[in-house]
C-alpha cells in the first residue's frame, strides 16, 4: 500500500511516498515559496502515485481541532503569506483520500516512536533545534494536543548570569527559542553555528539553555525517551554538555536509572536521522487510513 507524506517546513517542503512500515520509496523537496507555487508542486508530485492516504506534518501554528471551521489551516504564522492558508483543504480538493494532519514536530515524534529511537515505547519527546525550536510529544501512546497544540519551544528559561544577549524571539525575546535557536546563535556570536564548532563557550551556553528546556519537559511530561534533532543538534559535542546540565538541574530529584546513570541513552539524536519528519508523516497517513476504514 502506497502512502503519501508531506513534511511542510518553513524553509522547504519535502514530499515522499512510503509504505505502512515507514520505508521511503521516493522523495522530492522544494523551497517554501508562496502557497500557490508550493501547492502546485505538491499536486504535481502526487498526481499519478495512487496513494491511499496522505500525512502532513506542518510548521505552525496550525488548527488541529476537527470541529473548528479552520481545521487544517496554518494560522498565525510569522510567514505572513502562509497565514490563514487552508493547507488540508487545498490538498483534499485534489486528493479526496484520508489525510492525517499534525505539527511537524509531532510527526517527527511519531516517526521516532514507530521506527526510530523511541521504538517500543509509548512516550517520547522530539525537540528540533534549527531555524526555531519546536517540540513534539507523545504521552501514553497519544500525540499531545490541547487548546491548540503545545508550543514548548517558547517555554521561559533562566538567563545565564553572564549572558547579555536580549533574545531573538519576536514574541518573547528570551524564551528558549529566543536564546538557543540557530538564528539566536548567529545573532549573539556574529557567525553561524557551523563556523563556531570549536568555540567551547558557544556550546556551553547553548547546552545551558537546551538543558533547562529538557529538564522542564522531564518534570512536566516524564517521557521515556528524549530525541533532539535539527541543524544545531548536529553539533555532536552538544549532547554530553546537555546530559551534564540536565543531571545538574534535576539534582537527583528524578530518581530513575536512565536519568541518574544512563542519560546518554535517554537524551539522544534521532534514530531516523533527517527522515524523522517524513517517516512521521507516513505514520500520520497510515493512522488516517486505518481510522477511515474503521468507520
Amino acid at each position: 500500500m502506497l502512502l503519501g507524506a508531506i513534511e511542510a517546513g518553513g524553509t522547504k517542503f519535502v514530499c515522499g511516498i512510503g509504505d505502512e512500515n515507514g520505508n521511503i520509496i521516493e522523495r522530492t523537496s522544494f523551497p517554501t515559496t508562496t502557497p500557490d507555487e508550493v501547492l502546485e508542486q505538491v499536486v504535481k508530485f502526487f498526481r499519478d502515485k495512487d496513494i491511499k492516504a496522505l500525512g502532513i506534518g506542518s510548521f505552525g501554528p496550525i488548527d488541529l481541532d476537527r470541529t473548528s471551521e479552520t481545521f487544517g489551516y496554518i494560522t498565525s504564522t510569522p510567514k505572513l503569506q502562509w497565514a490563514n492558508i487552508n493547507l488540508v483543504g487545498a490538498i483534499k480538493k485534489e486528493f479526496p483520500i484520508p489525510i492525517g494532519f499534525d505539527t511537524d514536530v509531532n510527526a517527527a515524534a511519531l516517526g521516532e516512536m514507530k521506527w526510530g529511537a523511541a521504538k517500543g515505547l509509548n512516550s517520547c519527546i522530539y525537540m528540533t533545534i534549527g531555524t526555531g525550536i519546536g517540540v513534539g510529544a507523545i504521552s501514553e501512546g497519544h500525540l499531545v494536543h490541547g487548546l491548540i497544540h503545545p508550543e514548548m519551544g517558547h517555554m521561559l528559561v533562566r538567563r545565564h548570569p553572564e549572558d547579555s544577549f536580549a533574545g531573538n524571539c519576536p514574541y518573547h525575546k528570551d524564551c528558549l527559542e529566543g536564546m538557543a535557536s540557530g538564528p539566536a546563535i548567529e545573532k549573539r556570536w556574529g557567525k553561524k553555528g557551523q563556523e563556531l564548532e570549536k568555540n567551547e563557550k558557544v556550546w556551553d551556553l547553548e547546552a545551558y539553555y537546551i538543558a533547562q528546556g529538557i529538564a522542564n519537559l522531564i518534570l512536566v511530561l516524564s517521557p521515556k525517551k528524549i530525541i533532539i534533532g535539527g541543524g544545531v543538534a548536529k553539533q555532536k559535542q552538544l549532547f554530553p554538555l546537555i546530559h551534564q546540565n540536565v543531571q545538574a538541574l534535576l539534582n537527583g530529584y528524578v530518581r530513575h536509572e536512565v536519568v541518574l546513570e544512563n542519560i546518554a541513552d535517554y537524551i539522544v539524536p534521532p534514530g531516523l536521522g533527517d527522515n524523522a519528519g517524513l517517516c512521521g508523516a507516513i505514520g500520520l497517513a497510515y493512522e488516517a487510513f486505518l481510522e477511515h476504514h474503521q468507520k
